[in-house]
């Protein structure tokens, strides 16, 4: 199966994944060598740290063979057709996992290629951390009911999974974002069409409104990969939206801190929320490598 938007996997597919990565993460050793042979292609056309690391170790953990490609070698979309690509990999490699600017050359793969391709991060949907953000949150207390609020720019590949992963998995959430900065009408819509019963999905501009009583908050970067020239812009329209000890303060008692990081420390969060006794934006980051086990276990049963 391809998994290029977290809702490919569904309510089964996910609760199914999640106690996977829940149990590889117990069983370390025990799940060493598991999918032996496997051939895994690593595709950055962006620059990575948690994604390279947390794949090349978990394909390596299950006893697969990790494939690292750059764009600089590849040339995906320029120096060779998207399609002529995949259909080259396809004869080497038994799974195609790719992260890339365009959300459109995932799809292109996935129509050229037999093996699954998987959404390492695209313009349109970060899954993979999806995946780990809605493990980590299941940590500390169970999806269901739970409420998560994300504070920031509501219109990125972040916010986008984690809406439509944490509906599918009966988990409310709140988007705080200034006026133009908010989710898409189709994100929405495509989040309330697979949400639980129960669940809320609130688009809110008020930080505060969107805190208040969460078990978790989220943030992210107010400017991605591919939007520098819009920084300064950024910066200051999202400056009323920085996560600070007073807005964490809002949330209930025991919530917890999130983000996908890398964290620019001083905009959208401060130092004392990132590093609060309640972050667990590491805990997040080490769920990217049992996370992507679990469902390299999945694609390749």
């Amino acid at each position: 199966m391809d998994f290029l938007q977290i809702g490919d996997l569904g309510r089964d597919g996910l609760t199914d994944t999640l106690a996977t990565a829940a149990r590889v993460k117990l069983e370390r050793e025990a799940v060493r060598g598991t999918r032996p042979g496997v051939r895994v292609g690593l595709f950055f056309e962006k620059p990575s740290l948690r994604t390279r690391v947390s794949c090349e170790v978990a394909v390596t953990d299950l006893g697969g063979v990790p494939f690292v490609l750059k764009q600089d070698e590849v040339g995906l979309g320029k120096r060779e057709g998207v399609a002529d690509v995949a259909r080259v990999l396809d004869r080497y490699l038994d799974v195609l996992a790719f992260r890339v600017f365009r959300h459109t050359d995932l799809e292109a793969l996935a129509a050229a290629a037999a093996a699954p391709v998987v959404n390492l991060l695209s313009d349109r949907e970060h899954p993979c951390q999806a995946l780990a953000d809605l493990q980590t949150l299941a940590e500390h207390r169970p999806l269901d009911g739970a409420v998560v609020a994300f504070v920031g720019d509501g219109d990125n590949n972040v916010c986008t999974s984690l809406m439509i992963g944490a509906a599918v998995m009966g988990v409310s959430i709140r988007v705080a974002s200034p006026a133009g900065y908010g989710p898409e009408k189709e994100t929405l819509a495509a989040a309330q069409a697979v949400a639980a019963p129960g669940v809320d999905i609130v688009v809110t501009d008020d930080p505060a409104e969107a805190v208040r009583g969460a078990d978790a908050v989220y943030t992210d970067v107010w400017a991605s990969m591919g939007q520098e020239a819009e920084a300064a812009a950024r910066r200051e329209r999202l400056d009323p939206y920085r996560v600070d000890e007073r807005l964490f303060a809002l949330a209930a008692a025991d919530a917890i801190f999130l983000h996908c990081l890398p964290a620019h420390r001083g905009d959208e969060v401060t130092d004392a929320v990132v590093d609060h006794e309640r972050s667990r934006v590491f805990d997040q980051a080490e769920n990217r490598l049992h996370a992507f086990k679990a469902l390299l276990l999945r694609i390749t049963e």
